[in-house]
Formats: structure tokens, sequence, C-alpha cells
């Protein structure tokens, strides 16, 4: 049977009592048996700030390593958190826990000079004066901030100098107009790929190009099954009225054409038709608010999706809020887009979503060539019958997949003479 010990706390110790943790900055000793280590601590006990200063030295043969608890290369992790260390006495069994604090060691090369501190050189700015007050006699908080700015300061001066010398690399290389027609390229590529749907571009069937399920999980599916009743249950005046207050028309066009369809059919797109509207009045929002669509009895796991999926987090006057970027709007309106083929014959129409998406035509069709849509324009028509023509325009997903070069619908400049 494997002997038990116990553990015996040994309270707080006095700073001559802590065990030293050290730790080697050009990487690991292999053999530590041939170090001598010495402590020097400081000689005034009575000023508080300088009573507990240490100074760990480690001799070897071929070179000696010094490590400090204050300065400027002391570790800030002992001032932000407690370390302690078990000692095992396998005579009595018992693990005595002792405070212990952690050292890093520099080499010294003999013959090296020592660099004059801060306070001593007149150069020093006014910020690096209000550092030193701040890191001597601060409180945590104000240290804390301190840590914090200098660990993401960045020194700008090298950087500035690092991008300019990259930046005329390049622009020698390929050339200003060169660089930046594939910078347009490629920024107008990767905003919109990043938001849209997953495509399955070798699918057998344009079904499958874009997965309803990629859109709408079953479990997210059959949580409309309540919601999308009340939206089949809408009556002609109803609808007459979502009509005349100009909001949501491609809902109202999907419970229209409900009538013309299967029972299964009717209700996917009574479900579908709901899911939409929420879409569409997200898209309508800024600043989202958590209790977001609460009232009109949306399911949880839906609105927990357009939360995450719909709105990137921002942080206004120390508190979280869910806001929709010009980015997730490009998002929303492929979802919906994709959400309109699953329930138009992979067929939609792209003047109403934009309309009801409260973004520009242009911006409509961009994305639908993003999604390689092929895109079907209203047919102009001649004599009386000119000013009733249907002029919206129409996106179908055929196969194969439609793609587009992105500076061939480019209006030509005209040169100045």
């Amino acid at each position: 049977m494997a002997a038990s010990c116990s553990m015996v706390c040994c309270g707080e110790d006095s700073d001559s009592d802590k065990v030293a943790i050290v730790q080697f900055s050009n990487g690991s000793i292999k053999t530590t048996d041939k170090l001598d280590f010495t402590m020097y601590k400081n000689t005034d006990e009575i000023n508080p700030r300088k009573k507990h200063r240490r100074i760990l030295v480690a001799e070897s043969a071929r070179l000696s390593y010094v490590g400090s608890n204050f300065g400027a290369g002391a570790l800030k992790c002992n001032n932000l958190c407690k370390y302690y260390v078990g000692v095992l006495n396998k005579k009595t069994m018992q693990m005595e826990v002792h405070s212990a604090q952690i050292f890093n060691l520099h080499p010294v090369i003999p013959g090296e000079t020592v660099e004059t501190t801060k306070d001593q050189d007149p150069s020093v700015s006014y910020r690096d004066k209000v550092d030193s007050l701040v890191e001597a006699f601060g409180t945590n908080k104000q240290k804390r901030a301190l840590n914090v700015r200098r660990l993401n300061q960045v020194c700008s001066e090298t950087l500035h100098h690092s991008v300019s010398k990259a930046a005329n690399t390049v622009i020698e290389q390929k050339g200003l107009e060169t660089l930046q027609q594939e910078v347009a390229e490629t920024e107008s590529k990767d905003e919109l790929a990043l938001h849209l749907p997953p495509c399955n571009a070798d699918a057998d069937s344009p079904e499958n190009v874009y997965l309803f399920d990629d859109l709408l999980s079953p479990a997210e599916f059959g949580a409309l099954e309540e919601a999308g009743a009340k939206m089949a249950a809408l009556t002609p005046e109803e609808l007459q009225k979502m009509r005349s207050d100009r909001g949501c028309l491609c809902v109202v066009k999907i419970l229209e054409n409900m009538q013309t369809a299967g029972e299964e059919m009717r209700e996917k797109m009574a479900r579908c038709a709901y899911y939409l509207s929420l879409l569409l009045k997200l898209a309508g929002q800024k600043n989202i608010s958590r209790k977001f669509v609460q009232e009109e009895g949306c399911p949880r796991i839906i609105q927990s999706k357009l939360f995450r999926t719909f709105t990137v987090e921002t942080f206004n006057n120390g508190r979280v809020q869910n806001m929709v970027s010009s980015s997730m709007q490009a998002k929303l309106a492929a979802y919906s887009l994709a959400l309109l083929l699953h329930v138009g014959h992979m067929t939609a129409d792209l003047t109403l979503l934009h309309r009801d998406l409260g973004i520009t035509e242009a911006r409509m069709i961009e994305v639908a060539k993003s999604m390689r849509l092929t895109l079907i324009r209203p047919p102009r028509a001649k004599g009386p019958k000119a000013g009733v023509q249907d002029e919206h325009k129409r996106a179908s997903l055929v196969l194969p997949l439609v793609t587009y070069d992105q500076f061939r619908d480019r209006p030509k400049r005209r040169k100045m003479r």
C-alpha cells in the first residue's frame, strides 16, 4: 500500500523565508550542481520600498548570472500573483507549503558597462518621468494600467520605417497602377467571401450548392413551427397592410405564393418567411439590445443564432453591445438571398430584397455576383408597354456556376485633353 502524506501550511512567510524559483533567460541549465547561489538583500530595512529588494547571483566557472526582484529587469508576475512551493519531508511524510518568488537570471559579461538609470538621464521625457512616479508610488490600478500600456506599446519609428521600406520595394517592382488594381480586387473578393454561406460549387443539383441546413439547422427549423403557423394564418387584408406599409415585401411575396404550393412546401415557406422577416428587421437596426424580437415570441435558439451569426460585439461605456456593421449587412444580404432561392425555385427578386434590406442595388448585385448567380435583367419593352414593364432584376442559381470578372463592368475613364 502506498504511503500517504499530509500537507502543512506554514503561514505567511517573511521576505527572508520565501523560496526562490529561478529561471534563466538564455535557456535551461543542465548542470545545476555546479552553480553557487547567493542571495543579497537591501540593508535599509526601514524604508518600506527598499527592504523587500533582493538580488540573486548564480556563479559558475564560465559565467555569472544575476537577477533581482526590482528595477526594469524584474518580473511583473511577482506583483500580480502569489507563488507557493511544497517541500516534502520524507521522514515525517508532511509537505510544508512556503511562499515563493520568481527570479529571472541574466548572464553578466565581464567588462560590460552598467547603463545609467532613467532618472539620471536629462533627456528623459515627461511621460517617462510620470511612469517612474506611477511605478514607485502609484496605486495597484495605476500600475496595472502602466504594465498593459507598456506591453502593447510598439516602436512607431521602427514600424514606420519598415512599412515605408516594404511599400517602396513593392511599388518599384510592380508599379503603382498595377498595385492599386490588385489591392482593389483582393479587397472586393475578401470582403464578401468571409460572409457568404458555405458553397458547394461541385454539387450535382442547384439545391445542394447552398444547403438549406447551413441556413437553418433541423433544430432551428423545428423551433419555427409555431411562428410559421402564425405567418401562414395571416389574412389577405393583413398582407395588403404589410404591402402598403412598404415593409418586408419579400415576405409578402412568399406568403402570396404559398397558395399554389403543396402542403409540405407551404409549411417550409411559412417558417422561412418568418425567419426572413427577422433578418430584414435586423438589417435595419444599428445597436441591438438583448431583448430584440422577444416581444414577437421569437424562439430562444433563433435569437441566439441572430446574435451569434449576424452581429459583432463592441464595448461602449464599459458595456458590451451588439451591432450590425457594414460587413454584417453584406452577410445578411447573402443569407437572405440564399433563403429566397430555396423558397422561390432557385430564383430571387433582387430589387425587392435590396429595398427591404435598405442597401443599394449595386451592392445587392455585387453580393449576387459573389455567390456566382446568374443575373436576369428585364427585357426592354418598346411602344406603349414601355411605361408598365417589370423593371425588377432577378438572380437565378444555374449550374455550372457563373464566374464574374471583377473589372469587366467598370466604366472606362474619359481622358482629359
